[in-house]
């Protein structure tokens, strides 16, 4: 609850409305060499970073208490906002693995390495995952692949 409320507070003020004043009209910028810099990002696409934030860490939270629905409702969630995050992908596998949900965990943790592309130690990690979910259901062969791929993202 603590991390959600400062960003609430950004939330709200990024919906703010901006009214101009009556009076004359602003200079414009003088325009920028082809050598200049890019401008930072404007504060609305931090905020969506910050909320991916605050979701994986409430869903962590809610896994390591147990509540395994509500850590996946948040990270569903998080992942509405941002699909292509390899990382929520791998953190809703492992609440799925948690679940005992071995199927559910297999898909995820491919979806999660589908979009890790030069993070060789997420793919293992996703690979991993995917050893103990086969492992899980009894496929001892499956999961020695499995460990295998792990082994190779090195």
């Amino acid at each position: 609850m603590k991390t959600l409320l400062p960003l609430l507070a950004l939330v709200i003020a990024g919906c703010a409305a901006v009214v101009p004043m009556p009076g004359p009209a602003p200079e414009t910028a003088p325009e920028l060499p082809a050598s200049a810099p890019p401008a930072p990002e404007p504060p609305a696409a931090r905020t969506e970073s910050i909320a991916i934030a605050g979701l994986m860490d409430g869903a962590r939270t809610d896994a390591a208490a147990g509540r395994l629905a509500n850590a996946a409702a948040q990270l569903e969630r998080a992942l509405r906002i941002e699909p292509r995050n390899p990382r929520l992908w791998q953190e809703l596998a492992r609440v799925r693995l948690k679940q005992g949900d071995y199927m559910q965990v297999e898909g995820l943790a491919a979806r999660s390495n589908s979009w890790a592309r030069d993070d060789p130690a997420l793919r293992a990690e996703n690979w991993r995952l995917i050893a103990q979910a086969r492992e899980a259901r009894g496929d001892e062969q499956g999961a020695l692949v499995a460990r295998e791929a792990a082994a190779r993202q090195r």
